[in-house]
């Protein structure tokens, strides 16, 4: 939580700054409800915090102190899927409301990732060892009980077993051209995903979402929250130049260019930025010639 902090004279991206500026006291709940700050600058990001609480201590009196963890685990899946009825977003899955918390909160529909949040913040202040994988194309979440782990898919509301996973990744490893799974195994995906890695991929999903509407100054500020998530990025820089050129923002364009080529980035990415470079430089007005 952020103390004394007045959020009606901050900056959005400044309070997203402080948030994400070290990674050992990173508030993972927090920072992700700010992102919808792009949408509402004056979102009322603490009155999330306290809704996602009410509803961690709801949980909490339903439980005596000695519940065992499994115990646990099936009060919060009641909880969660049936009584609150969060669900994934089946209908509507690519509305950028899906990745914002305070949305889904209260339409109880999302996306994967989003709901793997909140169901991972009830089940850590309901006394498990919750953590999120960033699972190539379905975020999940890993409990970890004592007799084992439960790796829930939050969006479909069901847990999934070793052949469930190796079936997800089946796709993956026929891309890569892999044809023995342990060349490319299951473990490998079921790394923890840290709380930078955690909003980088919510971040990446909403760009995308905005790419594909053409929204370009959404884009962009999804954009300017990467980079001061993973600065010194030279991917994210480079893509954030070219949102800048579409929206003639000459100047911030170059600088970004610049950037790139200062950061060391591999040949292909230099050559992008130079000949973008070389275009801009060409043109009196600053405009790209084609």
């Amino acid at each position: 939580m952020t103390a004394f902090l007045d959020l009606a004279e901050v900056d959005p991206l400044d309070y997203f700054a402080r948030l994400v500026a070290e990674d050992e006291s990173l508030p993972l709940l927090e920072a992700a409800a700010a992102i919808a700050q792009d949408d509402d600058p004056r979102l009322d990001v603490q009155q999330l915090l306290a809704d996602v609480d009410a509803l961690a201590l709801k949980l909490r009196q339903r439980l005596p102190a000695d519940a065992a963890a499994s115990q646990r685990l099936r009060l919060l899946n009641h909880f969660f899927f049936q009584e609150q009825g969060f669900a994934g977003n089946v209908n509507d899955y690519y509305a950028a409301a899906n990745s914002y918390l305070h949305a889904v909160l209260q339409s109880r529909r999302g996306i994967p990732i989003s709901l793997s949040l909140l169901y991972t913040e009830l089940a850590l202040q309901l006394g498990l060892r919750a953590r999120g994988i960033s699972f190539p194309g379905h975020f999940l979440v890993c409990l970890q009980l004592p007799a084992g782990e439960v790796v829930m898919d939050v969006f479909h509301g069901r847990s999934l077993s070793r052949d469930a996973l190796e079936e997800l990744l089946h796709p993956l490893r026929e891309r890569a051209g892999v044809s023995d799974p342990a060349d490319l195994p299951l473990e490998l995906f079921l790394q923890p995903c840290s709380p930078r890695q955690w909003l980088a991929r919510m971040l990446r999903n909403l760009k995308e979402i905005h790419r594909r509407c053409g929204d370009w100054m959404r884009l962009l500020q999804v954009q300017h929250r990467l980079l001061i998530l993973l600065p010194g990025d030279a991917e994210e820089l480079l893509d954030r130049a070219h949102t800048l050129e579409r929206l003639m923002q000459w100047p911030e364009a170059v600088a970004d260019y610049e950037q790139v080529l200062r950061l060391g980035p591999s040949a292909e990415m230099a050559q992008q930025a130079e000949e973008r470079l070389a275009r801009l430089r060409q043109s009196p007005d600053g405009r790209l010639l084609h």
